[in-house]
């Protein structure tokens, strides 16, 4: 009985060998950056994000550029703005509840322009749970601040579309903010590269700059916090998630 039992255990080691060596072997086939992702994926459960934003075209092409391996990020693209988005994502939240699909982090973005119900919308979200990236007067600012020490002082939005291709159209990129308002993977690529100047990356620094300007806001009313943007908070979130 005992030399069965013996045999029996050398041939499940056996096993485990060929197994390990196989393992070993696919392992060493992957590239590094595969094989990291596959760790992540296996390790953690991705992070699901529900994005949903005012603009069919500029924020949802500039989520959807982020591709992160441990987070499933849904963006949407609605048309809808302040009150009427944080209502629609109302909807949609309910809708994929009832399917059965919730999500971790719920953001509406949306931006002043010249709607009068900017603050309710804000205060309407956080009511229902939802977080808030706004920006006083669009979105568009969070991209110069990517580029520009801005202050926070005021800044016509009329001027973001010749700011922006001020900086980026010596590096080949181009915004169309008078037609397709995408940002596309060019101009995402020079928004996600390194300041040659401070050395520091373009992302980082627009962070800390809508940081800085958010906190020598705070107790103002986002109505008349111009310029002002807290894409910053959310970006944090994703960066976060990158780097784990």
């Amino acid at each position: 009985m005992k030399m069965k039992n013996k045999k029996t255990e050398q041939e499940a080691k056996k096993l485990e060998s060929k197994r390990l060596l196989a393992e070993a072997k696919r392992k060493k086939r992957m590239s590094s950056s595969d094989l990291q992702r596959e760790e992540i994926e296996t390790s953690e459960e991705k992070q699901s994000f529900l994005i949903v934003c005012e603009g069919q075209n500029t924020e949802k092409s500039y989520f959807d550029q982020f591709k992160i391996p441990n987070a499933e990020i849904t963006t949407i693209g609605t048309g809808h703005n302040t009150v009427s988005l944080v209502q629609y994502t109302k909807k949609i939240v309910d809708s994929k509840k009832e399917k059965g699909t919730t999500f971790d982090q719920i953001w509406c973005v949306f931006d002043k322009d010249d709607f009068d119900s900017f603050d309710q919308a804000i205060q309407l979200a956080v009511r229902y749970g939802f977080k808030v990236a706004y920006s006083n007067q669009a979105f568009e600012y969070w991209l110069i601040l990517h580029f520009n020490d801005h202050q926070g002082g005021a800044m016509p939005r009329t001027d973001y579309g010749k700011r922006i291709n001020g900086e980026i159209s010596k590096y080949g990129a181009f915004y169309d903010a008078d037609g397709s308002k995408m940002v596309d993977e060019n101009f995402f690529t020079y928004l996600q590269s390194i300041n040659p100047t401070s050395k520091k990356s373009r992302q980082q620094e627009a962070i800390s700059r809508a940081k800085k300007i958010f906190e020598n806001k705070i107790g103002m009313k986002p109505s008349l916090s111009e310029s002002i943007t807290t894409v910053y908070q959310l970006i944090m979130e994703i960066v976060d998630l990158k780097e784990d």
